[in-house]
């Protein structure tokens, strides 16, 4: 009777609800919106979150602040957890209504309404309403003027099907209220609508063998800005399930509890990121391509139409959200699996954003050891795509002036890839060895794996495709070397068949033997790849193809090791290393293509890709890197030594004894294992090949490949990027018609401050400047600047202070006349740069310390004048610590000093050289440009009122009459003008004046600067 009450009530409220337009102060929330505590949880509930587990019993209302709000869990301008949706009291009081803009969108198809915007349908803001039948999603925009809803029902049965209405109403804020009143007051014989949560949205529904499950994200942080897209991390997920409150669990089905379990070992809180408005999941290359070609056509394009399945790796879990709903994602979200880091390089004020975004395949995914090779459909293991863009931060969307959408010339990227050896071999782990012996299972004479793997990547990258293979070419015992000969005759047997300009191209090296051997440089022979590899693929750049020249990427880096770790992410930190100089010199900011070791801008860098390793390896073999960048480079401390015995033995730990489950996670969650009546459990399974490779009993009705063409000759084609078409004028549509990037990043209507936005909160290369060091001038801001080892710095400095140089009088004035102190001598020595000023503070405190240049042990003359101010300076000896009192006087003679220089100036010779110089330079010009003068229209009306004003004749005395109330003022002003008889001599009447107060504590002892006392 409720439903029908609920159905009844809603229908009749869409049907005659009219928007008011006098606007109603905001009411507290109803009681009924604060969560209560429900009956107790049918099954454990899963709260990846990275703070303290709560509760089985308890959900996460239980964080909710005063008034049904969820407390913030940072000072960001937006909170990690979402706030509720505001309601009213009851659909008669009064409503927060927000007026909507004629020219915005309300509701698609609407009369006399506009087309729908581009991103008007996607929700950022979720809470999640529960009755006794049905859970209710409300969904709000960024700009939280609109707002949907969409209706789950509660499954009474576990064989029941999920039912999803999406209702494709807009509502404003006063309508979604009243509808949520609506059916509260429907549902009131049942307990009335509740808050359950709020979300930042929705991941996909689950099911094993009982009831429906939903995820959600309850959680998130932002880690990168695109384009004015950001993108998000996941740090906190709920798993909520769809049953009515009276549901009782049969205690007997052990079975469910334990695929919870199994799918509790999958933390979605490490390394799962998501966006609202740029697909993650395609290159910023297919990104900027396919809104260029539907720029051309005329066309909108529509970006949840275009995900790469491959990287999505909830796609098992959208499957019955996208059977229900039209726009599966207008709620849901896909997320992908990596790593995702941005950086920024400051270059003497140009700002320069560096992102890594890695993006693991779902496909054959697994452990190190219990996934190797490829599989029969040709995808291989530890398939990541790694993608790095460098923009300059000029401006912050895609788009040129003009506009040229998707224009912009300040994007670039490069993409690599890296995979296992797509070959059919495996590793045996069940025994206690750690390097288990290799095992080649399947000897094909076409090799049909490797085809399809290659054909896949032409799809992906286009041609060539440069594969660099690292492994191992000399072995007491043959291991990886096996491989080695086997992956060779492939690409031959691959290659005989490809056009010329677009074979394969095969660089083996054994970079192991390489780093072992004293006589061979690991880095030069990378760096000389990696530009081979660069003059092969090139890079993508933006442009419109007329003013700003456009580069495409044709082909991909394919580096490969046996693990696909360690030494893969060495050699693709050379090359990315070597695209980030192609990349900065084609937005401008190098003259040449290198970028050198050691420079703020690589050491950036090196972290960004130590940190991409490490996620990389942790997610595929357990642990961190083992070898990192310092160790190839041979430069790594005895202290790492111990670290990577550590890393070591935890990646023997965790493939011995916990791969296991994290398998079995993977195989639930992705959809590799679904349960069916019958089946055998997950558990019960000797292994998930069946689960990873095609049906045998399917091959007979498959149509089989040919093994000569086994490519596809489109995907050789090389990639164009065209030049952007002219847009007749009055043709061009708002930039809300092809993106809303303000909306994420300005944010309008709301106030934000620049310190809490993530562009001025990321890392960057000023971080890493020893603020000291800028202070006397000597330290280069420049990124790209390379830095000595600070402990052979400090080494010399050290040695430098030990030696004794005698130098006489003469000597020391011969060094001042040839143009640089000896501090100065001392900074070019160690900095390699010219001389700077000290700061002010330096310059007014003594220098007590010893000099670091050279210094005589003659007395100077020219220094000894005050002998009491030197005593008091200098006169203390080596190690002995200087007195109060000898402290007030070092003040106080320094401040004295100041006095004696600003009465009684000096000019060096060079500095008169350079005034005269500025004085006689050429290009001296007047003020006044014209004596003719402008046309009446070109001058503002209130100017020539003032330049014809009565001031010329009658004076300023009308104009500034002292009004009222302003006496005070004037005689201030007065007592300003008026010049006593000395006005040197402080008076008593004076010492009340607030600008005679630090006098008077100087007159009592006291530094002007630091105001010690005297004893």
């Amino acid at each position: 009777m409720a439903d029908m009450v609920e159905a009844e009530l809603a229908s009749a409220l869409v049907a005659a609800a009219a928007p008011d337009p006098s606007p109603r102060p905001s009411v507290a929330p109803r009681p009924s919106d604060v969560p209560k505590d429900t009956a107790e949880a049918i099954f454990p509930l899963l709260h990846n979150s990275a703070a303290a587990p709560e509760a089985p019993g308890a959900t996460v209302t239980s964080r909710a602040g005063p008034g049904g709000g969820v407390a913030d869990y940072n000072d960001e301008d937006e909170p990690a957890v979402a706030k509720p949706f505001l309601r009213t009291s009851s659909p008669d009081s009064a409503a927060a209504r927000i007026a909507i803009d004629d020219d915005e969108v309300h509701v698609s198809g609407a009369p006399g309404l506009g087309p729908l915007s581009r991103l008007a349908h996607k929700m950022h803001k979720f809470s999640l309403y529960e009755t006794a039948s049905r859970f209710y999603m409300v969904g709000g925009d960024m700009t939280e003027k609109r707002y949907r809803i969409l209706k789950i029902d509660r499954t009474a049965d576990d064989s029941s099907e999920l039912t999803i209405t999406d209702d494709k109403t807009v509502y404003t804020q006063k309508d979604m209220s009243e509808l949520l009143d609506t059916i509260d007051d429907g549902n009131k014989g049942t307990g009335g609508l509740k808050l359950r949560c709020t979300t930042w949205g929705l991941l996909g529904f689950i099911k094993f063998t009982g009831p429906w499950y939903m995820l959600l994200i309850t959680k998130k942080s932002t880690v990168a800005m695109i384009g004015g897209h950001y993108v998000y991390q996941i740090d906190g997920t709920d798993l909520i399930p769809l049953t009515s409150p009276g549901f009782k669990t049969d205690q007997r089905n052990t079975e469910e509890s334990r695929f919870l379990g199994i799918l509790n070992n999958l933390d979605l809180t490490r390394s799962f990121y998501y966006s609202y408005s740029y697909d993650i999941t395609r290159t910023l290359q297919h990104n900027i391509t396919r809104e260029r070609n539907s720029l051309i056509n005329g066309q909108t394009c529509n970006v949840d139409d275009d995900f790469n399945s491959m990287f999505i790796w909830n796609h098992h879990l959208l499957g019955p959200a996208a059977k229900a709903l039209n726009a599966p994602f207008d709620w849901c979200r896909p997320i992908i699996h990596g790593y995702i880091d941005q950086a920024a390089v400051s270059i003497y004020g140009r700002t320069a954003h560096i992102t890594i975004i890695a993006r693991r395949s779902r496909f054959f995914a697994g452990a190190r050891f219990l996934k190797r090779g490829a599989n029969d459909l040709g995808y291989v293991a530890n398939d990541v795509e790694t993608e790095q863009i460098v923009s300059e931060a000029l401006t912050t969307s895609f788009h040129a002036p003009g506009p040229k959408f998707f224009a912009s010339p300040a994007y670039t990227s490069y993409v690599q890839h890296r995979g296992s050896i797509p070959l059919h071999w495996t590793q045996d782990n069940t025994g206690v060895t750690p390097k288990p012996p290799i095992e080649l299972n399947l000897v094909d004479p076409f090799y049909t794996a490797a085809a399809l793997h290659f054909d896949n990547l032409f799809e992906r990258y286009g041609a060539p495709i440069y594969a660099l293979n690292l492994v191992k070419a000399r072995e007491r015992t043959p291991r990886e070397s096996k491989l080695l000969e086997e992956y060779t005759r492939a690409i031959e047997y691959l290659n005989q068949f490809l056009p010329p300009k677009h074979k394969i191209i095969h660089r083996a090296w054994d970079m192991s033997r390489a780093a072992k051997s004293r006589d061979q440089d690991v880095i030069s022979t990378l760096e000389s790849i990696a530009e081979d590899v660069m003059t092969t693929t090139g890079f993508f750049h933006n442009g419109d193809g007329h003013t700003s020249p456009i580069r495409v990427q044709n082909g991909v880096a394919r580096t490969n090791c046996i693990d696909c770790l360690d030494r893969t992410n060495a050699a693709q930190f050379v090359i990315g290393k070597r695209a980030l100089g192609h990349q900065l010199h084609a937005l401008g900011i190098l003259e040449d293509t290198v970028v050198n070791y050691d420079t703020d801008a690589v050491n950036l860098f090196t972290h960004m890709y130590h940190d991409h390793g490490d996620t990389i390896a942790v997610q595929y073999g357990g642990s961190q890197l083992v070898n990192t960048m310092e160790t190839y480079r041979r430069i790594n401390q005895w202290t790492s030594h111990s670290r990577d015995m550590i890393e070591s033995f935890k990646r023997y730990y965790n493939n011995s004894f916990l791969d296991g489950q994290r398998q079995e996670a993977y195989n639930l969650f992705l959809g590799n294992y679904i349960w069916a009546q019958g089946q055998p459990m997950l558990w019960d399974l000797a292994t998930d090949y069946y689960l990873h490779h095609e049906d045998p009993r399917t091959w007979l009705e498959k149509h089989k490949r040919d093994y000569i063409h086994w490519f596809t000759p489109e995907y050789l084609e090389e990639r164009v990027l065209l030049p952007y078409p002219p847009i007749k004028s009055g043709a061009t549509k708002p930039v809300s018609a092809y993106d809303d990037y303000w909306l994420e990043y300005y944010r309008p209507s709301v106030l934000s401050s620049f310190p809490k936005m993530f562009p001025f909160k990321m890392n960057s290369t000023l971080r890493y400047i020893p603020f000291k060091s800028t202070q006397d001038g000597r330290y280069d801001l420049s990124p790209f600047r390379v830095r000595g080892d600070p402990e052979s710095e400090a080494a010399d400095r050290k040695k430098t202070k030990k030696e004794v140089t005698i130098l006489a009088p003469q000597d020391l004035g011969r060094l001042s006349d040839e143009g640089a102190d000896a501090s100065s001598i001392n900074s070019d020595k160690n900095n390699g740069s010219a001389p700077r000023g000290i700061s002010l503070q330096r310059w007014l405190q003594p220098n007590v310390e010893k000099p670091n240049g050279l210094q005589g042990i003659m007395k100077d003359a020219a220094n000894s004048t005050d002998g009491e101010a030197q005593n008091g300076i200098n006169g203390n000896h080596k190690g002995s610590k200087p007195t109060a009192q000898e402290k007030s006087r070092a003040a106080q003679w320094t401040f004295t000093q100041v006095v004696n220089e600003s009465l009684n100036p000096t000019v060096s010779a060079a500095e008169a050289e350079d005034y005269s110089r500025y004085v006689s330079h050429p290009h001296n010009l007047p003020l006044v440009v014209s004596a003719e003068a402008p046309a009446a229209g070109e001058i503002e009306p209130e100017y020539q009122e003032y330049i014809a004003g009565s001031w010329q004749s009658e004076g300023l005395a009308d104009e500034f009459t002292l009004k009222p109330g302003h006496e005070d003022d004037m005689a201030l002003y007065s007592e300003t003008l008026r010049v006593v008889d000395n006005p040197l001599t402080v008076t008593d009447e004076d010492a009340v004046k607030k600008r005679y107060k630090a006098y008077k504590k100087w007159l009592r002892g006291k530094s002007l600067f630091k105001q010690q006392p005297v004893d």
